[in-house]
């Protein structure tokens, strides 16, 4: 593994701040993510922000495929070259943004689903998670690399401040472990934070049934918009265009105290009223 500095420079490239670029600059630091993650040689891998290559490479000595998705099209002759360098001819560059690859059907393409690994950058962390969640019949599992910030966020438990919206996205149809930490200086350019690799296991069958999925997930962003009120008037005064007194009494039937906030709310909780709110609005209509 050439050292990012080197290739960088050698290339004339240097890293995006507005990209949120940070690459592996340790081998064997790659190699341990590679072999945490279970990747077998019969696996499908998806890649997310293939980079310089640092993780590709040696996901691709054990995969039998790699997608390497990567936005900034300066990496992709860099990419080409590294692959040649090391003999590899698994790997498949898709210059693309991830959040425009539709992995529903690269999942049918290839007949199976998709292991998805990758770093994520800061500022579209929580976008790529949502659609990794709506792709989630395509995804056998994901591990994925996080600032340490959102990956609090994203494992936190109910009644502290960093539970939130993708929080109990997550925990509604996965299984949430962190695996692995890793300090800024695994990274060049180095990052003033330490970042988390976490595992999210997509389940076959979601515990907490709800009957609308998607209005499930806008009920929790109408519930955690104003995340400071109480649950009565954050969902009276969402998207969701209900009355405060319709809320609260939709809330009441759900063994909800409308004085609770959504921080205060268990993924059952959110089933559980999702389905009753649903109801109610469809009364209302």
């Amino acid at each position: 593994m050439t050292l990012p500095r080197i290739l960088l420079n050698k290339w004339n490239i240097d890293a995006k701040k507005q990209l949120g670029q940070h690459f592996l600059n340790d081998r064997s630091v790659a190699k341990n993510i590679a072999i945490i993650s279970g990747v077998t040689a019969d696996e499908v891998v998806l890649e997310i922000g293939a980079g310089l290559g640092a993780l590709t490479i040696p996901l691709a000595g054990i995969a039998k495929k790699v997608y390497a998705v990567e936005k900034d099209s300066r990496l992709i002759p860099l990419l080409e070259n590294e692959f040649i360098a090391n003999d590899l001819h698994n790997i498949i560059i898709v210059n693309k943004n991830i959040l425009n690859v539709d992995i529903n059907q690269l999942g049918e393409t290839e007949g199976r689903k998709i292991l998805v690994i990758g770093n994520l950058p800061y500022n579209i962390s929580s976008q790529i998670l949502v659609h990794l969640i709506n792709s989630r019949k395509a995804i056998s599992s994901a591990v994925l690399m996080f600032q340490a910030e959102l990956a609090r966020r994203i494992t936190a438990e109910p009644n502290c401040k960093d539970y939130g919206r993708l929080t109990v996205m997550l925990r509604h149809c996965s299984e949430i472990k962190k695996i692995l930490s890793l300090k800024g200086s695994s990274f060049f350019p180095s990052p003033k934070v330490d970042s988390e690799v976490i595992e999210v296991k997509f389940h076959h069958l979601v515990k907490n049934i709800v009957n609308d999925e998607s209005f499930f997930f806008k009920l929790i962003k109408a519930a955690f918009g104003q995340r400071r009120k109480i649950l009565k008037n954050a969902l009276a005064g969402s998207e969701l265009y209900i009355d405060k007194a319709t809320a609260e009494q939709v809330l009441e039937n759900s063994d909800i105290d409308p004085l609770k906030r959504a921080e205060n709310l268990t993924v059952s909780d959110f089933a559980r009223l999702s389905n009753n709110m649903e109801k109610a609005l469809a009364g209302i209509s």
